[in-house]
C-alpha cells in the first residue's frame, strides 16, 4: 500500500489510484477465527486495520446495508483502495517514454531469446524483429509459462477468475467490501465491479460468458444483498481472465534463472496490488545488480530443487494447460 503512495507522489497525480479505504466482514465462525487471526499479524506489521461498528459503515457509506452483514465483526483498512489497471498502464507507459524514450512493441509476439556465450542479449519476435537487451524480464502473468525458444519454463497452475460489470447505477459507494467469498468495488462511471470464489469454481477453463446467463446473476444477487442499489440494474459485462499463479506453493515467482544470466522472470498473483513495489525491487535487482533481501524466498532457483525439477525449456508453439483450482 506504501509502495502505490510513493507511486502517487512520484507522478504528483495518480488518477488511476482511489485510497478509499475497504471494509471485510465474515459470517462463518472459522472465517471469524481466520480474520481475528489475520487482524493481530496485521496488527504487528504495523499495517492499517481496525475493528469499527455497523453505525460506522454506515456514516462511511450510506448505501451499503448494513443489517445484511447480521452482527458479524467488521474490519476497516482505512490505508487500502482500488486501482484502475488500464489508467495505471497506460500512465506508467507514458511516463516511460517522456522520461526514457522507452519504445513500446505491440501486436506482435516474442517467439525465442537472443543469447550470446550463454548470456540472453534480447528477443526475437514473431513479426522477424530482433530487439537488443541487457536483460530480459518476463512478465506476462498466466502467458509467463508458454514457451519461448530458449526460454526457462516455470510451471503455472492458473485458475479462472471471473468478474462482472454492472450497468451505470445511481450509488456513492466509494470504497470496497469483501463478504465471505465476494468482492465489490466501483469501477468508475457509477459501475460497480463484482467477483465471488464460488462463480469461479463454475467454470474449468476460461470462455465468453453471457451477461444475462447464470454466473452474471449470481453475481449480481450476491452483492445487491449488502448493496441494494443494484436491485435495479443489470450485468453490462462478465469477463474470465487467469489468475498467474506458480505451481507447488502457488507464491510469486520473480528473480533471475540461475542458469539463463540474463533472463528474469516476474510473476504473481495480486500482480496490481504488489506491481509499484515488485517493480522497484527487479529494477534494482536488474540495472544495479543488487540482489533484494525481500525477494529471496520467491526466486525462480526453487524450481530447480530435486532430482525432477518441473523445470523445462520452451520450443514451438504454445500448448494448452489444464487448471487447478486452490
Amino acid at each position: 500500500m506504501r509502495s502505490h503512495l510513493d507511486l502517487a507522489r512520484e507522478f504528483g497525480q495518480a488518477p488511476w489510484f482511489n485510497q478509499t479505504g475497504s471494509f471485510e466482514w465474515w459470517t462463518s465462525p472459522q472465517s471469524q477465527v481466520d480474520q481475528r487471526e489475520n487482524f493481530s499479524q496485521m496488527k504487528e506489521w504495523g499495517y492499517g486495520v481496525e475493528w469499527i461498528e455497523p453505525r460506522k459503515v454506515k456514516e462511511l457509506e450510506p448505501d451499503i446495508n448494513v443489517e445484511a452483514v447480521n452482527g458479524a465483526p467488521i474490519l476497516y483498512y482505512p490505508e487500502e483502495g482500488w486501482v484502475d489497471p488500464a489508467l495505471y498502464v497506460a500512465w506508467l507507459l507514458r511516463a516511460a517514454n517522456a522520461r526514457a524514450e522507452v519504445a513500446l512493441h505491440t501486436g506482435t509476439r516474442v517467439s525465442g531469446l537472443r543469447t550470446d556465450a550463454c548470456k540472453v542479449t534480447g528477443v526475437r519476435l514473431d513479426n522477424g524483429d530482433d530487439v537488443v537487451a541487457d536483460a530480459v524480464v518476463n512478465c506476462a502473468g498466466s502467458w509467463s509459462a508458454d514457451p519461448i525458444d530458449g526460454a526457462p519454463i516455470v510451471p503455472m497452475a492458473s485458475t479462472v477468475g471471473i468478474v462482472a460489470f454492472t450497468l451505470p447505477v445511481a450509488t456513492t459507494l466509494r470504497r470496497q467490501f469483501h463478504a465471505e467469498d465476494l468482492d465489490v468495488r466501483p469501477d468508475g462511471a457509477g459501475r460497480i465491479m463484482i467477483h465471488k470464489v464460488s462463480v469461479d469454481r463454475t467454470l474449468l477453463e476460461k470462455k465468453r460468458l453471457d451477461p444475462a446467463g447464470a454466473e452474471g446473476r449470481a453475481l449480481l444477487d450476491a452483492a445487491a444483498r449488502y448493496l441494494p442499489a443494484l436491485a435495479m440494474t443489470e450485468i453490462e459485462a462478465i469477463r474470465t481472465t487467469m489468475r498467474p499463479i506458480p505451481a507447488g506453493d502457488g507464491l510469486t515467482c520473480v528473480g533471475a534463472f540461475p542458469q539463463t544470466p540474463g533472463y528474469y522472470l516476474a510473476v504473481t498473483h495480486s500482480g496490481v496490488t504488489l506491481a509499484p513495489y515488485l517493480g522497484k525491487a527487479v529494477a534494482e535487482e536488474v540495472v544495479f545488480g543488487r540482489q533484494h533481501p525481500d525477494l529471496s524466498e520467491f526466486r525462480p532457483a526453487r524450481f530447480f530443487a530435486g532430482e525432477e525439477s518441473p523445470l523445462r525449456f520452451g520450443t514451438g508453439p504454445a500448448r494448452k494447460r489444464g487448471n487447478e483450482f486452490n
